[in-house]
C-alpha cells in the first residue's frame, strides 16, 4: 500500500539535464515567452476573482491568469493582501493569452 501512496505523491525533482526547461519564477518571463506545460512556482497574491476557479494573480510586477481548483483552496479565508505561493504549468492555447493551471496554493507568513 505505501507504493501507491508514494506514486500518487506530486514529483518535486526535475531534470536539469540537456534540453530540460527551467521552472519560471516570475510572471514576466511567462508572459514573455509562454511554453505550453512549462512548470512554474510563483509568490505573490489573488487581486481578483474572474470567475468561480480563475484569478488574477500579481507578482508585484506583473499580473497572469491564474485557474485553481476549489479543492485546492485552503480552508482559511484570505484576501488581496495575503502572500501566497503557487505551483503549476502555463497553459498556451492558440490565440489566447497564457494562464497558470495551479497545482499547489500554500498561503504564506
Amino acid at each position: 500500500m505505501a507504493c501507491v501512496l508514494g506514486a500518487a505523491a506530486p514529483a518535486t525533482a526535475q531534470f536539469i539535464g540537456p534540453g530540460a526547461q527551467p521552472v519560471l519564477t516570475d510572471v514576466a518571463s511567462v508572459l514573455e515567452r509562454p511554453i505550453d506545460d512549462q512548470r512554474v512556482r510563483l509568490t505573490g497574491r489573488l487581486v481578483q476573482q474572474i470567475s468561480s476557479d480563475k484569478y488574477l494573480f500579481s507578482d508585484g510586477t506583473r499580473q497572469i491568469r491564474v485557474e485553481i481548483d476549489e479543492l485546492l483552496m485552503p480552508s482559511t479565508p484570505f484576501g488581496p493582501d495575503t502572500p501566497i505561493a503557487l505551483e503549476g504549468e502555463v497553459e498556451k492555447d492558440f490565440l489566447e493569452s497564457p494562464e497558470i493551471d495551479v497545482d499547489r496554493l500554500v498561503l504564506k507568513p
